[in-house]
């Protein structure tokens, strides 16, 4: 037996362990990107008929081996084709990472001052059920969808905003692309939700919107111009009924977060340099 696990593993060295790692790592990241979208019930029906696949090859059950072997050949193809989104969607998640293009470092001073002014334009629109669509652009660079409207590239501020989604306004039948603390574009259009469960109650505005949040990882506020009810959609999910104190911390904790994670790891590619300078020195 000793002799058996010595031979086992007498060929087994570090890159093999560093192998079964990222084999690990793999298998749980797409486990985890899956059960947190409509390709869960997908990925269970997949292993069912993986196992159902293996057992009738054990038992010698050839003609449904040979069914189950058709459908999920078939049932590769199949999947690519109704669930492209979420395969957009993961190939954009491994994508992710890199600031985007454009993008400056915002004091918190700043950062309270637009939050405010965009704060003050929902809660305006919300009073007197005015629809505003606005999508908070974040690792995902939506310039293809601000080219679909008109370029603006101006500060944020709750005149501009107020502006744009005023009624009759050219611009405010479609979504405005927030960018850092500007607004990039207004009058977009937005893919609408292939999601067939949602309330009937919801207009083309909030199917956007969910749509745009499951096809990026975009942040979107929406005010209902029949009601003047306040929502968010984030990774494809509806929030209703939000109070703009809750839209106020939302937004604080997001730019304010962000900024924190931008300003670490500038300081720690900061504190990599200092560390090679220091190195080279004293070779």
């Amino acid at each position: 037996m000793n002799q058996y696990i010595s031979a086992l593993f007498s060929g087994f060295g570090i890159s093999d362990i560093f192998d079964i790692i990222l084999i690990t790592f793999v298998i749980y990241t797409v486990i985890a990107y899956a059960r947190s979208t409509r390709a869960a019930s997908l990925v269970k029906g997949v292993v069912v008929l993986l196992v159902a696949y293996l057992v009738s090859s054990w038992i010698k059950l050839y003609a449904f081996n040979w069914l189950l072997g058709q459908v999920l050949n078939i049932g590769l193809i199949s999947v690519v084709i109704i669930f492209q989104p979420e395969l957009r969607r993961a190939l954009e998640y491994i994508g992710r990472g890199k600031i985007v293009k454009g993008q400056v470092s915002m004091s918190r001073a700043r950062i309270t001052e637009f939050v405010e002014q965009i704060v003050s334009s929902i809660g305006y629109f919300a009073g007197r059920k005015e629809g505003a669509l606005l999508v908070f652009e974040r690792d995902t660079a939506l310039s293809d969808i601000a080219e679909t409207g008109t370029i603006i590239d101006a500060r944020i501020s709750s005149e501009m905003i107020g502006n744009i989604f005023y009624k009759g306004a050219p611009l405010h039948d479609g979504a405005a692309i927030i960018r850092g603390d500007r607004i990039l574009a207004a009058g977009c259009v937005l893919p609408l939700t292939e999601n067939t469960n949602l309330s009937k109650d919801l207009g083309t505005r909030h199917r956007a919107g969910i749509g745009m949040s499951e096809n990026s990882d975009a942040l979107v506020l929406i005010v209902s111009e029949e009601t003047g009810i306040i929502s968010m959609a984030m990774d494809g999910k509806l929030s209703r009924f939000l109070d703009l104190k809750t839209v106020e911390k939302t937004l604080l904790t997001y730019y304010i977060d962000r900024e924190d994670i931008k300003n670490a790891r500038f300081a720690g590619l900061a504190g990599i340099w200092r560390t090679l300078n220091e190195t080279n020195k004293n070779n």
